[in-house]
């Protein structure tokens, strides 16, 4: 298997500019201009050792996993169960057995919101999610309600002038009561890049008897996170926002939880016997995997968790909001630049959204691009949160390990360049 050759295990500090030559993308020149690569909130980038990861399951074990005893086949079965021990002890699950793999975070959310809450709500039960959240952790919450009759409760946004951007914890402690079943809340935005205390809101949530899912797709490529010190139920991510392939998504689930669900697909694999009329269930995890799976990417995302070890998961977290203080700092310098983004650094993660009126964030984001420098802009996701900002959308920059101070001058120069451009001429 590749080998990366900038990456050493336990390495002492995270060498942004050493480690983009493990990223063949990031060294592409278009219009004379190497990329920037700023959209990581969207997507990360991936190492070649995660490139070659698929290039050798399809080159030297290529076969159905589960199915079959000759030798390839079980060369790719142990590849892929190894991914499941992988993603178990990064985010120190109790076991193998609670980790599903899925195609996405939205389709580990619509996993829990079908096959736990869609059997177990009813009229006088609540939902509760906040205004921060994107769209797969609202529409699939507001469907359940619709169809069993719970109400949806949102949690809003401080009032306090020096906690905007963040979550009105007060008002969630005074709002949730018994009728909570579930609260289904983001552990970090991937529109404000606020941090979401998620430990406080669990602690009062299980006080109360909610059973809490938590939204990890900004959160677990960019910080420790561990599902038994959290004490969350579910906890649902993706491969390819943590230098993984995409079509992977993980969902953690408590055992108890899991063995109560009723499977969320059917068909082949999940099963244990199946008779003309009837049919009976396999065991944990594989209940919830329908079918043939993503084999080849699932077998990629091991080599992106390897990776991500290997630097440590607390440097990651800390080169990321480093990133994001300093893009704030220059942002603020620029008279003409609204952020959306909590104040103190400490609350935000390796995203920043920033508005310059008079200016539509696609024409920003189009300007970068015409500097081969790739960011968002739009709505993210996230309509709902802009409706409240009382904006139609920002531009946003995110930052990952390969990002450096050097990537965010490179952009403040395209914004000065937006800005020339879209002056009132004299």
């Amino acid at each position: 298997m590749y080998q990366n050759q900038n990456l050493q295990q336990n390495q002492p500090m995270l060498n942004s500019q050493q480690l983009k030559k493990d990223f063949p993308i990031l060294s592409r020149v278009i219009n004379g201009k190497k990329l920037t690569y700023l959209d990581n909130a969207s997507t990360s980038q991936k190492p070649q050792s995660v490139i070659s990861a698929i290039t050798d399951y399809y080159t030297n074990h290529n076969a159905n996993i589960h199915r079959a005893v000759y030798t390839i086949a079980q060369e790719a079965t142990l590849a892929y169960e190894s991914t499941r021990e992988a993603v178990k002890d990064f985010i120190n699950a109790r076991s193998a057995e609670e980790i599903i793999f899925t195609r996405n975070t939205t389709e580990s959310i619509n996993l829990v919101a079908y096959a736990y809450a869609a059997t177990t709500l009813k009229p006088g039960d609540s939902v509760m999610v906040s205004a921060l959240e994107h769209h797969s952790n609202l529409v699939p919450w507001q469907e359940v309600c619709r169809k069993t009759g719970a109400t949806l409760k949102v949690i809003p946004l401080s009032g306090d002038p020096e906690l905007r951007y963040t979550l009105d914890f007060e008002w969630f402690q005074k709002n949730i009561d018994a009728s909570v079943k579930i609260l289904a809340i983001t552990q970090a935005s991937n529109t404000t890049g606020t941090i979401v205390p998620v430990e406080k809101f669990i602690e009062v949530a299980r006080a109360h008897g909610a059973k809490v899912l938590i939204d990890g797709a900004q959160s677990v490529p960019h910080m420790p996170v561990d599902v038994q010190q959290l004490d969350c139920d579910f906890l649902a991510f993706s491969s390819h926002k943590m230098l993984g392939p995409t079509g992977v998504g993980a969902l953690y689930a408590k055992k108890e939880l899991l063995e109560t669900m009723p499977p969320f697909l059917f068909g082949g694999d999940m099963i244990r016997e199946v008779h003309q009329q009837e049919a009976t269930w396999n065991d944990l995890p594989w209940k919830f995997e329908a079918g043939t799976p993503n084999i080849a990417d699932v077998i990629a995302f091991q080599e992106a968790i390897k990776y991500l070890r290997a630097i440590g998961m607390q440097e990651i977290a800390e080169h990321d909001q480093e990133l994001a203080h300093y893009a704030k700092q220059q942002l603020e310098a620029i008279p003409q630049i609204i952020i959306h983004a909590p104040k103190n650094a400490k609350q935000m993660t390796g995203i920043i959204s920033f508005e310059i009126p008079g200016v539509h964030p696609h024409d920003i984001a189009e300007i970068f691009n015409s500097d081969n420098i790739a960011i968002r802009g739009g709505h993210h996701c996230a309509q709902p949160l802009m409706e409240t900002l009382n904006i139609p959308a920002t531009a946003r920059m995110s930052f990952y390990i390969y990002n450096t101070q050097e990537d965010i001058d490179t952009a403040i120069e395209a914004i000065k360049k937006v800005i020339k451009i879209f002056s009132p001429k004299k």
